[in-house]
């Protein structure tokens, strides 16, 4: 069992900043938070925390919102077991429903079985509500697919539900590799699954590419999204604030990437472009 850090943070004003202290804190390897009334708890591995990341965050910076913590060692607990005992079913438009093995189906909605782990992007957090929420009107069918970023899988093993002829899912994290290759297989799909970023594509071209990261890994990777992406496809992005949304459509349109549909939850967005 690893070692963790409890991080509490007090934000002032909490919101909307507590949201983005969040995405920000997973890029440097925070993997579970709790929200205060006043902030945020935030947990990760004691190895992995380097406390020039924290500091030089960009929201740590920020002249918008005064952020203090304080942080201790945590006991020496199965923090899988304390994270599946916390996790919810997720409903998504009264269509779609994301649970555990251990909650009672639903045979009324299409089903998504995920064992949480630590992995990012279980339903819960409104980018990844959002992405599934878009993808219910999209066409997957016979379309090749790529899913940045992947985390639990769950947005590829929903495309690949929905008919996709293949689907590629990508991540950085060794633990989401090995927790997407469990999901698809608890799910009866089949993904090609492989740890890497952008710079790992290739020549393999795809029709629909979902890429829930954060603003500025997609700001960075939309033109190599664009390259990859075939004439007449779909990129559809999350993980981005509503103020973020300006600076993602400037790359994107000298991309050839045109705005087809957008959608708000909280202060989250997510974007759908066709090029």
């Amino acid at each position: 069992m690893q070692n963790y850090l409890e991080f509490n943070f007090k934000l002032a004003p909490l919101q909307p900043w507590n949201e983005i202290l969040m995405a920000e804190l997973i890029d440097i390897g925070f993997d579970s938070f709790t929200e205060e009334n006043d902030g945020v708890l935030g947990y990760i591995q004691e190895e992995l925390f380097n406390e020039d990341d924290l500091k030089n965050l960009p929201l740590m910076n920020s002249s918008e919102v005064t952020i203090k913590y304080t942080f201790e060692k945590m006991p020496n607990i199965n923090w899988n077991e304390e994270w599946e005992k916390n996790f919810q079913p997720i409903n998504v438009a009264d269509k779609v429903y994301i649970r555990a093995e251990f909650h009672e189906p639903k045979p009324a909605f299409h089903e998504l079985i995920i064992q949480p782990k630590m992995s990012f992007g279980t339903g819960h957090h409104p980018t990844t509500h959002l992405m599934v929420q878009q993808m219910l009107d999209m066409d997957f069918e016979g379309k090749t697919v790529l899913d940045m970023g992947c985390g639990t899988s769950v947005l590829a093993i929903f495309a690949k539900q929905k008919g996709a002829k293949s689907v590629v899912a990508i991540d950085i994290d060794e633990w989401s590799v090995e927790n997407s290759k469990e999901n698809a297989a608890r799910n009866g799909v089949e993904l090609e699954i492989a740890q890497g970023t952008a710079e790992n594509l290739g020549s393999e071209n795809f029709d629909i590419i979902l890429a829930n990261i954060n603003r500025n890994i997609l700001i960075s990777d939309i033109p190599t999204y664009a390259q990859v992406l075939n004439d007449g496809g779909e990129l559809l992005l999350s993980g981005l604030c509503f103020f973020d949304v300006d600076d993602i459509l400037e790359v994107c349109n000298e991309c050839g990437l045109q705005l087809k549909n957008k959608q708000q939850r909280e202060e989250w967005m997510s974007l759908l472009l066709v090029k």
